[in-house]
């Protein structure tokens, strides 16, 4: 199931951060009872239970202060890190292992939404707007206003954003 490779992924997250936590406290993090409703959210959505999908979006937004559409969909791994303010649209795709930071809005443009790729990393208060992918392996900076396509193993930021090849073994 999904939500055991999200919590999984917080866990590498926290441990590439210097701290190791056991899946239990992962559990208790900020943004696992996002990820959580998110999770059911989907999965009800996928068996055509839309009252029960609409009503578990509506516990995300009350008590996380974040808005995910009911079709959104997203591979394994991803992490809620801080929900709040984090808004995504319904037609967003999302890879594996996707970690987004709060005030993210992945949003949509006459009738186009974002791709994201695997192992993609979004900084606090950034916004990826319409038809754009975004690469495997990027990080979007803080603040950064995406409205082009990011390639693979690169980093984008500013306003609107600029993208950067990675160095290696960053």
């Amino acid at each position: 199931m999904n939500i055991v490779l999200d919590i999984k992924a917080k866990q590498r997250l926290y441990s590439e951060n210097g701290y190791r936590i056991s899946f239990a406290r992962a559990c208790l993090t900020d943004g696992t009872f996002a990820n959580v409703l998110f999770r059911l959210q989907s999965a009800s959505s996928s068996l055509h239970l839309t009252a029960l999908a609409f009503a578990l979006h509506i516990l995300n937004k009350f008590f996380n202060g974040c808005v995910i559409g009911i079709g959104t969909r997203f591979e394994g791994g991803l992490v809620l890190i801080h929900p709040v303010g984090v808004v995504i649209n319904s037609a967003v795709r999302g890879g594996s292992n996707v970690f987004i930071e709060s005030g993210v809005v992945i949003g949509d443009n006459r009738g186009s939404s974002p791709v994201l790729g695997d192992n993609v990393f979004i900084g606090s208060g950034a916004k990826i707007i319409g038809n754009v992918k975004i690469g495997n392996f990027t990080f979007i900076g803080a603040n950064a206003v995406v409205l082009k396509d990011v390639a693979d193993g690169s980093t984008a930021v500013g306003v609107p954003a600029k993208s950067f090849p990675n160095r290696s073994g960053s």
